[in-house]
């Protein structure tokens, strides 16, 4: 989630609803200036007992964070407690319970990404030597309860996770218990952004049955390989899911302002606090009748901190955010970015994603983000057959579209290398998940504590 470094005090109050339109605008960017931005999460345990640890312990997150500043972290702090970091290789921060996060700069191409990735696995593996500490690569924690698991000191974290319950059952496991991958992708224009949205949105149940690295909870198999992307249904409607309008006519910025509107707030950020302003109106806001600050109203940076609140499978700020994926190692950190740049930054193969997709009709594309979780590559697709059926077709155009890019590296190797553990998982016909069951019921001999030795970065 997102960390503020700093805040905007002098940020443009917002007089008319053309401004949110706006905002969006102000993303686009001609094809030569598109940059990748790829986010990871992972799990920080003990080396010697594998309990999470709090910000506050000796050789907890806040050591871990002091240690990574001799790479050259400039630290951030939110109300003198130490939270993130910043740097040339974009931020370091804190998910609600201390899953550890790289929000990566915006980059060129697939391998300066992976160069980027393979930094800060370095970096945080030499911290965690000397402070006792691994890191876990998947999408759930595999064995701990919510009672196991300590919260961060910020302040946005403290708001939600009051706001939560009151809103759906998973709201906390959400917060606490799950690591993801994501990547963030430009757009050239409002129809450009359109088409990405729902290019992205149709086929993010394929990333989640990709990416499905999930199927423990506490201990044991919980049914799902995505337990983490199944989490999301039951999270906070108002935010969350395949958002129907996007793939109605004359979808575009206007339509997403008005989504946001609808989306109840969570916070507002004055002078270096969080204000609790869960369950309210932006609308109110607008008209200056926020309760928690009658009579003002909001600016562009408080529009933008709202729009980090909404958690749809795609997200729009001034870039579009890829959201389905688990968490997991290293090299597939590198193959979700390939796989989304590859169908979506080259106009060839975005069209053809579009041909696969665009028949599909709502109620079917609900159908298949409900069964991914739970099937994989089994779920059935609109039309007959299954998620695997198309898997290959997918990354054909995917690889099509980054060899059209042509982004070579100093061997001469284009892009195309990193879809490579997509092409294994779909020859396979296994996603990691089931690949971590047949371990469990063989020869972990049902002991999901083994997990440590074999998806530790």
């Amino acid at each position: 989630m997102t960390t503020k470094t700093v805040s905007e005090s002098n940020s443009p109050v917002i007089e008319s609803r053309e401004q949110l339109i706006a905002s969006f605008a102000r993303g686009e960017k001609p094809k030569e200036r598109w940059r990748i931005g790829t986010e990871h999460e992972k799990f920080v345990y003990s080396l010697t007992d594998h309990h999470a640890p709090s910000w506050g312990e000796p050789h907890g997150i806040r050591a871990l964070l002091i240690e990574l500043q001799r790479h050259g972290w400039k630290p951030v702090e939110e109300g003198g407690n130490l939270i993130a970091l910043t740097g040339a290789d974009g931020s370091v921060s804190l998910e609600p319970a201390g899953q550890f996060e790289l929000s990566g700069a915006p980059l060129d191409n697939l391998h300066e990404t992976c160069c980027e990735t393979g930094r800060h696995l370095e970096q945080v593996k030499a911290a965690g030597e000397k402070l006792g500490l691994g890191f876990l690569g998947l999408g759930m924690w595999p064995d701990k309860t919510r009672g196991d698991l300590p919260v961060m000191p910020k302040g946005r974290y403290a708001i939600m996770l009051r706001h939560m319950p009151r809103v759906g059952s998973m709201g906390l496991d959400m917060m606490l218990r799950t690591c993801t991958i994501q990547v963030n992708l430009d757009y050239a224009s409002e129809a450009d952004m359109a088409r990405k949205f729902r290019v992205g949105l149709a086929l993010q149940p394929l990333a989640t049955a990709l990416f499905a690295n999930s199927p423990f909870t506490e201990g044991k198999p919980n049914g799902y390989l995505s337990y983490r992307s199944h989490i999301w249904s039951d999270t906070d409607p108002a935010r969350t899911g395949m958002l129907p309008f996007v793939f109605e006519d004359g979808f575009g910025y206007e339509r997403y302002a008005e989504y946001m509107l609808d989306v109840p707030m969570y916070f507002v950020y004055r002078d270096g606090r969080y204000i609790d302003a869960a369950g309210l109106s932006f609308r109110d806001f607008l008209k200056g009748e926020l309760p928690v600050l009658p009579g003002e109203k909001p600016t562009l940076e408080d529009w933008n901190d709202h729009l980090s609140t909404a958690f749809p499978e795609v997200r729009l700020k001034t870039f579009l955010e890829m959201r389905g994926a688990d968490g997991g190692p290293w090299n597939r950190i590198c193959a979700l970015p390939a796989l989304w740049v590859g169908l979506l930054y080259d106009q060839g193969a975005l069209d053809a994603a579009w041909d696969v997709v665009k028949h599909w009709s709502m109620a079917e594309r609900e159908a298949l983000r409900t069964a991914a979780p739970k099937l994989g590559l089994s779920a059935p697709i609109p039309g007959g057959g299954t998620l695997r059926d198309i898997a290959g077709e997918v990354l054909e155009i995917a690889n099509a579209g980054l060899a059209a890019r042509a982004r070579l590296n100093r061997s001469g190797d284009n892009e195309t290398g990193f879809l490579d553990p997509l092409r294994e998982i779909v020859r396979s016909g296994k996603v990691p998940a089931e690949v971590l069951l047949e371990r469990y019921h063989g020869a972990w001999n049902g002991d999901v504590s083994r997990v440590y030795g074999e998806a530790s970065f």
